[in-house]
C-alpha cells in the first residue's frame, strides 16, 4: 500500500500548474478524468481552495444563504455577487473561476442577460458564468456565449425556481420529467455551455445524461456517474448550521469548533488568562521612570 504524499508536496505542485480553462474541461472529459469544483466566496477560502489544487470554484448564489443569512438564493443582488466574486479572483491563480448569475440577472431579457454576464467577467474577475434553466434559457445562452463568455448550464433542482418547483425536491424521477432533462442537457449542450451542473436528480439519470453529452457534466446530488463533482464548502466544512443536505459529505464540524474557541477566548478575556505577558507590549524601565517623573 503506498503512502500518500504530504499536504506539502500537492501544494507546491498546484503552484506550478497551468491555469484551468474550459479547454481543461473537455480535455479531462475525454481522458475520463474527474473535475472538482467547491464554492469560495472570500480571499482566504479561494486561496487555500486553489493552492489544494482543486479544478474550478464556483462564487455561487449560495452565499445568500452561508454567507449572508437569507432563507434562499433569492435576494441575492448583482452587486453583491460582483463583491464577493473579486475577493475570490484575488485569491486564486490557476483554479477555472465561474460566477453565478443571481436571481432576475438573467431572466428579464437576452440584452440583460448578456450585460450582467459580462459585468462577471469585467468587473468580477471571473472566467466564466454559471444560469438556472434549460430550453427556457437557450437564447440568453447563445447571446451570451456569442459575446465571447463561457456559460455553466445547470439544470435539475434549480434553487432560484425553488417557489415553482415546490421547494428543494428531487427533480426527474418520472420517466416524463427525466425525458425532459435529458432533452435539456442536449439542448444546452448545442446551445454551446461549455459544462452543465445537474442537481438533485437520480444516479443513472445523471450517468445517463454524462454518456450523452460530448461536455463535462458536474453533479451534486447526483452520483458518481457525472464527470466531476461539486458541493457548497460550507456544508463541507461545517460551517451552515441550518441544515445539512443529505448528499453532502461532511469533512470537519467548523461551525462547532468556532464556536468552543469563541467561548474559550470569552473565558479566558472575563478571568484575564488573556493577554497574558506574551501577548504585551512593554516600555523600557528608563522610560517608564522618566514618564513617571514628568507626570508627577
Amino acid at each position: 500500500m503506498s503512502t500518500p504524499a504530504p499536504a506539502s508536496t500537492s501544494i507546491s505542485a498546484s503552484a506550478t500548474r497551468k491555469k484551468v480553462t474550459t479547454l481543461t474541461y473537455r480535455q479531462k472529459k475525454e481522458r475520463g478524468e474527474i473535475i472538482t469544483m467547491l464554492t469560495a466566496y472570500d480571499y482566504p477560502t479561494a486561496l487555500a481552495m486553489d493552492k489544494a489544487g482543486v479544478d474550478s470554484i464556483l462564487v455561487g448564489d449560495s452565499l445568500a444563504m452561508v454567507v449572508l443569512g437569507y432563507e434562499n438564493t433569492l435576494p441575492v443582488t448583482m452587486e453583491e455577487m460582483l463583491h464577493h466574486c473579486r475577493a475570490v479572483a484575488r485569491g486564486a491563480r490557476t483554479a477555472l473561476l465561474i460566477g453565478d448569475m443571481p436571481f432576475m440577472s438573467y431572466q428579464v431579457s437576452v440584452e440583460e442577460a448578456t450585460r450582467n454576464a459580462g459585468r462577471f467577467l469585467q468587473q468580477g474577475g471571473m472566467d466564466a458564468v454559471k444560469l438556472e434553466g434549460g430550453r427556457e434559457r437557450v437564447d440568453a445562452i447563445r447571446s451570451i456565449i456569442s459575446a465571447g463568455i463561457p456559460v455553466m448550464g445547470h439544470i435539475g433542482l434549480t434553487p432560484q425556481s425553488i417557489n415553482q418547483l415546490g421547494g428543494f425536491r428531487t427533480q426527474g424521477k418520472t420517466a416524463a420529467a427525466a425525458k425532459r432533462l435529458v432533452e435539456d442537457a442536449l439542448l444546452l449542450e448545442e446551445a454551446g455551455c461549455f459544462s452543465i451542473v445537474l442537481e438533485s436528480v437520480p444516479a443513472r439519470l445523471a450517468e445517463l445524461i454524462s454518456k450523452r453529452l460530448s461536455i463535462p457534466t458536474i453533479g451534486i446530488g447526483a452520483g458518481a456517474g457525472c464527470d466531476g463533482q461539486v458541493l457548497v464548502t460550507h456544508d463541507v466544512l461545517g460551517l451552515f448550521d441550518r441544515f445539512t443536505p443529505k448528499f453532502v459529505k461532511k469533512y470537519a464540524d467548523f461551525h462547532g469548533a468556532m464556536q468552543k474557541v469563541f467561548a474559550d477566548y470569552i473565558e479566558d478575556v472575563e478571568t484575564k488568562r488573556f493577554p497574558a505577558k506574551e501577548h504585551t507590549v512593554e516600555m523600557d524601565d528608563k522610560e517608564w521612570e522618566a514618564l513617571l517623573k514628568e507626570i508627577g
